[in-house]
């Protein structure tokens, strides 16, 4: 099962470029969007019926904003979109879609702002969710999305100096902490354990072309799944938004 995870920054927008192919070309089992920036209602033809995909997805209450959606081979047994906290419930920014064998959980975790105005939201956000992964350790999970933390300094290219800006506080880093000392493992490391594999750059200064980027796009699996990981990779060469595709494969049917 090959589960892909892209944070497109306006889902009409990448549609435009090149979107369909790409997913045809890359034919994951599972394909979940973040900031998609639609409501389902305004959804084209095109995105309603994608090839083989039955969707979900979950809107912000205020239209052009955040909002995920998840594109599945296989219809799931039951769908959640809420944490239980009003703001990040509202924003449309989680998805859990419940298989036999797993669930999987579509995540657009807040930024924080530049100013750091939202991080208390944020970190209230990653307590939730942390809380919530303890309570379910020994069940089949799969976390995928955009975090908005670079996680160690090798995930990103100037952690020197970004040391106490948002995405890479102490504070947030050690949310992520939290989650792999509940039993959770990045799976990209599992596989990759060199630098410079980021995941978005910033849209000045030419940063991706000269790779200045952040690795802040994840896919988190509970220790139970763990040992089916088979393989786990970024695909810098998709271009159409300031973060790239992520993914993994596991050894699990999509029944």
């Amino acid at each position: 099962m090959k589960i892909v995870s892209w944070n497109v920054n306006g889902l009409r927008s990448v549609l435009k470029k090149g979107f369909l192919d790409w997913v045809k070309e890359e034919n994951p089992d599972i394909l979940c969007l973040q900031e998609i920036k639609i409501q389902e209602s305004e959804l084209p033809f095109d995105l309603i019926y994608l090839q083989d995909y039955t969707f979900f997805s979950n809107s912000a209450a205020k239209k052009g904003y955040a909002g995920v959606i998840v594109y599945s081979k296989k219809a799931p047994l039951l769908v959640n979109k809420n944490l239980g906290i009003e703001r990040f419930d509202r924003e449309g920014r989680m998805l859990e879609l419940k298989f036999p064998d797993f669930s999987l959980i579509n995540l657009y975790i807040p930024h924080g702002a530049r100013d750091k105005r939202n991080m208390d939201y944020k970190l209230e956000v990653y307590d939730k969710l942390n809380k919530e992964m303890m309570n379910r350790r020994n069940e089949e999970i799969i976390l995928c999305g955009d975090f908005n933390v670079a996680h160690e300094d090798i995930d990103l290219a100037r952690p020197n100096q970004n040391r106490n800006n948002t995405m890479f506080t102490f504070e947030e880093r050690g949310q992520i902490d939290e989650l792999l000392d509940i039993g959770f493992v990045d799976s990209f490391r599992q596989f990759h354990r060199e630098g410079k594999n980021y995941s978005w750059w910033p849209y000045y200064r030419n940063a991706r072309e000269r790779n200045l980027g952040w690795r802040i796009d994840y896919a988190f699996v509970s220790k139970n799944i763990a040992p089916k990981l088979k393989d786990a990779f970024i695909l810098p060469e998709i271009t159409g938004s300031d973060h790239c595709p992520i993914g993994v494969e596991l050894g699990i049917d999509l029944i």
